[in-house]
């Protein structure tokens, strides 16, 4: 029987699952598809309800991952094919060339100013470009570039640019790296896949895309955060500061059919930052339902409105038009129509199944729900365990959960996994 465990993800789930099971003496072979680990929870400055630094949380156990020898990571990857049964699992696994050797290069950057391309910077929301070489952003961990052959002239055109080696003094850019295909024995296998958020695009009563005062959750996120595009000041598309903020509930839950259970948090948590870094910005929240679960959530909650001042609104029939550089907000309350004139407006989309998950499924051999995330066997008490022996899913991939619960999850999938 094969004691390894392989987590296919990187993100907080995933990091606490490897963590664990490298405690228990174990090998893991951590399977990651970007170039980073961290994965959603690093977009974020501070976490509900204790408005923790999410990077002063996350970056002890990235360092741990990465300087303990019996986690094995492997960055820019995905699997192939799983064959065999618990305890005797063959995985394949691809992982991408990168071009960029981590062991001779420091992270220095200064490969990334003679790329003569940019291009919208994805994990920031493309609120701000990045190069053909990059790290998504400030602070990535491993801090080690990558080549996106998708855009370098180099793998497009056929052009022979050499800039960013040529300027890299510890010689670590290697054109001569190519793709591989690893062949792992393993005992289990701990799914942490994450989500994507829905597509508000798809609703457009909303103007996002034709509106530029109007933001995704993430974006956000991203505009407050130190590391972020702006440094973390509260700046607008066209330059100004936000005096006015509505703050829009439940976009998307109509299409995808459920309440994603955090969303009124995070929301709660947006209105915190504007009041504590705009103190005279007034917040507008619109919800149709409020879900606010736990002692420590409704205290959050109650906190945000009662010392912050700012006014929650239950309507439904929001929608958001131009209105000069700005935005209106129109819904409808108790049976009659009302409105807001706002600077910013901020959208809390549904959290849904991250894209790729049925191909995934289809590989691991496990089923996806009606929803789309993995299925696991919730009505026999095993809340992480899966159609298939010796593979679990935790943390998002399995439906919407906070930071705690995908935590918890990951101890119980290294439970199983190790225990049998």
């Amino acid at each position: 029987m094969n004691n390894d465990v392989l987590v296919i993800g990187a993100g907080i789930a995933g990091i606490q699952a490897s963590l664990l099971v490298a405690k228990s003496g174990r090998q893991v072979y951590l399977v990651e598809q970007s170039s980073m680990i961290g994965g959603n929870a690093i977009k974020f400055e501070e976490v509900f309800p204790n408005m923790e630094c999410s990077t002063c949380m996350l970056a002890p156990k990235q360092q741990e991952l990465l300087q303990t020898s019996n986690i094995e990571l492997l960055t820019l990857s995905s699997l192939e094919s799983l064959s065999g049964s618990a305890g005797d699992f063959t995985a394949k696994v691809s992982v991408k060339a990168g071009y960029v050797s981590p062991v001779d290069c420091i992270g220095c950057g200064a490969c990334y100013e003679p790329c003569p391309v940019s291009v919208p910077n994805d994990f920031e929301e493309r609120l701000i470009e990045r190069k053909a070489i990059f790290v998504p952003c400030a602070g990535a961990l491993p801090n080690v570039p990558m080549i996106d052959t998708s855009n370098c002239v180099r793998f497009t055109k056929g052009d022979e640019c050499t800039l960013c080696q040529e300027a890299c003094m510890f010689g670590a850019i290697d054109f001569a790296q190519e793709d591989k295909e690893l062949e792992l024995k393993v005992g289990a296998v701990i799914v942490a896949t994450g989500f994507d958020e829905f597509a508000v695009d798809g609703a457009q009563q909303y103007g996002y895309g034709e509106n530029p005062a109007v933001y995704t959750a993430m974006e956000f996120e991203r505009l407050f955060a130190s590391n972020g595009p702006t440094g973390g000041d509260l700046t607008l598309r066209d330059g100004g500061t936000p005096k006015k903020v509505a703050i829009v509930h439940c976009v998307g839950r109509e299409q995808v059919g459920y309440c994603s259970g955090i969303c009124c948090m995070y929301s709660v948590k947006f209105a915190r930052f504007i009041k504590h870094k705009l103190h005279d910005a007034d917040v507008f929240h619109l919800y149709s339902d409020l879900c606010v679960p736990g002692k420590s959530y409704e205290v959050f909650c109650r906190e945000t409105l009662e010392e912050d001042g700012v006014e929650f609104i239950n309507c439904g029939d929001v929608s958001v038009s131009k209105n000069g550089g700005g935005a209106k907000v129109s819904y409808k309350s108790g049976g009659e129509s009302g409105s807001l004139d706002v600077d910013m407006v901020i959208l809390a989309p549904a959290v849904i199944a991250r894209s790729g998950s049925d191909e995934l499924a289809k590989t691991l051999g496990i089923e996806c729900d009606e929803k789309g995330f993995f299925k696991t066997n919730a009505d026999a008490l095993s809340p992480v365990a899966t159609s298939r022996d010796g593979v679990y899913v935790i943390g998002c991939a399995e439906g919407p959960k906070d930071i705690a619960v995908s935590v918890a999850q990951a101890g119980a999938a290294v439970a199983r996994a190790i225990g049998g």
